[in-house]
């Protein structure tokens, strides 16, 4: 953590040093909630944790500011937990290990938890701050953000008593978020048949790995390339020419990540190994020459391995064509809202064995109910059609905009005071914990933002030195000038 040393904010960066000392996976956060409990305790602020394992502070207003509106700063404890491929990192255990360059604070290797470790860290540093004026202080840290939402959507109601909040979980300095898409998880499952491998047959396991993934939301409009469904095509190709059987498949890690990787292994006839050596060199050309422009990194290696049992030829073209056929990318475009994603899905997870039989995680969003349905509803119906069990979970509400918002108000004054020009106003299409937060809490005033985060949910993570000090002198003045209540 010696990277951190000599940054400013000091004390924004030393909180954020301890929230990499501590691993944070969804669901996995009780060690560094306790230890923010404990720290907090220690310094006489007020302590409270719910059902759901959300951890609430209170600081009372500094002397003078006892009639200010009371201000809640709100973020997520857990963290994306992504990593190249051969790098050993047990997210479990190990700290994350941050280096600088250029400007810019890495990961070794891993997810680096700026998101939303910058926002936590900062409402952290604001509860330790002696010199920054500031009314009734709550800062409501949440679990399980990444993995579900599953903490806010157990937030209470009538817990919180702060008419004005700050979500400190967006990632684009200069800009400030006033509603964003709700989202659905819809996993398709399917029992496979398998039979034996003919002796006189082989086994080869394919690897398409390098991509970039990213953010299944905020990265989906992007172009990145789609391993599942490359090598369910190419999967397909051989199956169609070769009568190859499919072995197993895997693919992805998150349903909010955009995959990075898959590999399929195929079992089939020996004498077609020639002819599927050609088949894949002629998918390398052509991925290569498709995705040069923003895949840069990608690789196709086949690998003879060995397999007993095949999927048989019905459920192997079945799977493969239930992939290929799944809806990846933008569905529809915002037509309110220029540049943004309306609706959206994320082909994130695949996993085809004995263990799991078929079974594969698409991550829905939308900015509205009616887009939210309409995906659905093509997900479910693909899923049917293709004789899989389809389990929708996770739903999750979108947060509207308020263009009047006197939070937002507030923010933009306080911007041009700080910095001139004029801060922008977005909608974002990816999850945030205000729309389930507006729903249990329909008086409070909200807006988001935060520092610049370049490659969130993946190991390319990395945040702006720079934009996080920006980040802290904006966050400081807006709590100070909170309007009386």
């Amino acid at each position: 953590m010696n990277a951190v040393a000599d940054l400013q904010p000091s004390s924004l960066w030393r909180h954020f040093a301890t929230l990499c000392r501590y691993p944070r996976p969804s669901k996995h956060e009780a060690a560094l909630r306790d230890h923010l409990r404990d720290w907090a305790l220690g310094r006489g602020l007020t302590v409270e944790i719910d059902d759901a394992g959300n951890l609430l502070i209170r600081k009372p207003a500094t002397p003078g500011m006892e009639n200010r509106v009371g201000l809640v700063l709100q973020g997520h404890l857990d963290m994306v937990t992504q990593q190249n491929e051969g790098r050993d990192h047990d997210f479990h255990k190990d700290p994350i290990r941050t280096q600088l360059l250029d400007g810019w604070m890495h990961a070794d290797g891993t997810t680096l938890g700026a998101d939303n470790g910058i926002g936590v860290a900062a409402a952290l540093a604001m509860l330790e701050a002696d010199d920054i004026p500031h009314g009734p202080l709550e800062v409501l840290l949440t679990v399980d953000e990444e993995a579900g939402m599953s903490g806010v959507q157990g937030l209470k109601a009538g817990w919180l008593q702060g008419k004005l909040l700050f979500n400190l979980d967006t990632e684009e300095w200069g800009q400030c978020y006033i509603g964003c898409a709700g989202g659905v998880d819809v996993t398709y499952k399917r029992a496979i048949r398998l039979e034996a491998v003919p002796a006189d047959w082989v086994a080869i396991e394919v690897a398409l790995t390098g991509f970039k993934g990213g953010h299944s939301g905020a990265d989906i409009h992007k172009q990145h390339g789609q391993p599942i469904r490359a090598l369910a095509h190419l999967a397909l190709d051989a199956i169609e020419r070769f009568g190859a059987h499919v072995v197993s498949m895997r693919g992805g890690t998150l349903r909010n990540a955009l995959p990075r990787e898959a590999f399929v292994t195929l079992a089939l006839p020996a004498g077609a190994v020639p002819w599927l050596d050609e088949l894949v060199s002629q998918w390398r050309t052509g991925l290569e020459k498709r995705l040069k422009q923003v895949e840069p990194n990608i690789r196709l290696v086949v690998t003879p391995t060995k397999a007993a049992d095949a999927l048989n030829e019905v459920c192997s073209r079945t799977s493969m064509e239930l992939l290929v056929a799944a809806h990846h990318g933008v569905l529809r475009w915002s037509p309110d809202i220029d540049g943004v994603v309306e609706t959206s899905a994320n082909l994130g997870v695949v996993r085809i064995d004995a263990v799991h039989g078929f079974e594969a995680v698409s991550m829905a969003r939308s900015l509205n109910g009616y887009g939210l349905s309409d995906i659905k509803r093509k997900l479910r119906a693909l899923g049917r059609l293709a004789g899989a069990v389809v389990i929708e979970s996770g739903e999750y509400p979108g947060w509207a905009p308020d263009t009047a918002s006197p939070a937002l108000a507030l923010l933009k004054r306080v911007y041009q005071q700080q910095f001139g020009g004029e801060l922008a106003v977005e909608v974002i299409h990816a999850g945030l914990e205000c729309g389930l937060i507006a729903a249990k809490y329909p008086d409070m005033d909200m807006v988001s933002f935060g520092p610049t985060i370049r490659g969130a949910h993946s190991p390319d993570e990395r945040v702006e030195i720079e934009s996080v000090d920006k980040f802290w002198t904006l966050l400081k003045a807006a709590i100070a000038a909170a309007p009386t209540a």
